[in-house]
């Protein structure tokens, strides 16, 4: 069976030092490779049935675990779902399991676990890119963005404040009207709507004290501690799309993540 290889020839320590020894991928690494750019190249779209191992395995190759290693990665990064007697799709947004993947606040006490939370859009408008939306995004200066503002609530209160950055030419046709229409999260609607899958997320967190302006919005005292979270989220091919900064009022609520 022919076995894939790549290798990147490591940097020498010094001028006219001998060439180390080449660094090569594991197989199931490069076949989760091939795996992504199908998936970033659209051949297999959200939701969609991938091939039977044993058909990914003939076509690249390679043994039938290799490729179940590659999807177990691929599973566990929350790209591909494995349903039992089905097979593995493409994960979506839609999906129940994944669809708040991104939001991490939890209501301290049980009673309040399971309370839909409702979005206010306060405005969706172009703007001409600031500086430091600029270099997250990697667009170019003087480039325009979407900037969509909206308020979190939860039983009627209201428990984040965001101001999201997209870039107008992925999200051409995004408006305050359609934001509102949508019934879905967000990031099914970039998805289905826009063809723009978010798969993985950065995030800087630190405690900040809420402004006057702030404070009106989520109904806290001035100078109260918030949670800032910045989310810098991207898509295929580590493709920056999304600059999010979110305010978080944490008098009811905590952020949660799980470490393993």
């Amino acid at each position: 069976m022919q076995r894939m290889a790549t290798s990147v020839p490591a940097p020498s320590s010094a001028p006219g030092a001998a060439s180390a020894a080449p660094v090569f991928s594991p197989l199931y690494q490069q076949i989760k490779a091939l795996i992504t750019r199908a998936l970033q190249e659209g051949e297999w779209k959200p939701g969609d049935l991938i091939p039977s191992e044993a058909e990914l395995a003939a076509r690249f190759g390679v043994s039938q675990g290799t490729v179940r290693k590659a999807i177990d990665e691929l599973a566990a990064e929350n790209l591909l779902i494995r349903r039992q007697g089905r097979g593995t799709f493409v994960s979506t947004h839609h999906e129940a399991q994944v669809k708040f993947r991104f939001l991490r606040l939890v209501p301290d006490t049980e009673t309040a676990q399971g309370l839909r939370m409702e979005r206010e859009f306060l405005e969706c408008h172009r703007v001409r890119a600031p500086s430091d939306v600029v270099r997250a995004l990697g667009i170019r200066a003087g480039d325009m963005v979407l900037e969509v503002r909206r308020i979190l609530r939860i039983a009627g209160e209201p428990v984040v404040y965001e101001d999201i950055y997209l870039p107008a030419g992925t999200f051409r046709g995004l408006t305050a009207e359609r934001l509102e229409r949508n019934r879905g999260p967000l990031y099914a609607m970039f998805e289905s709507e826009f063809g723009t899958r978010m798969v993985r997320a950065e995030e800087k967190i630190r405690a900040v004290n809420a402004s006057a302006q702030e404070a009106e919005l989520l109904r806290v005292p001035v100078g109260q501690a918030l949670l800032s979270v910045e989310r810098l989220a991207f898509s295929y091919g580590d493709q920056p799309v999304e600059l999010r900064r979110g305010l978080y009022a944490t008098t009811h609520h905590y952020y949660r993540n799980e470490l393993s």
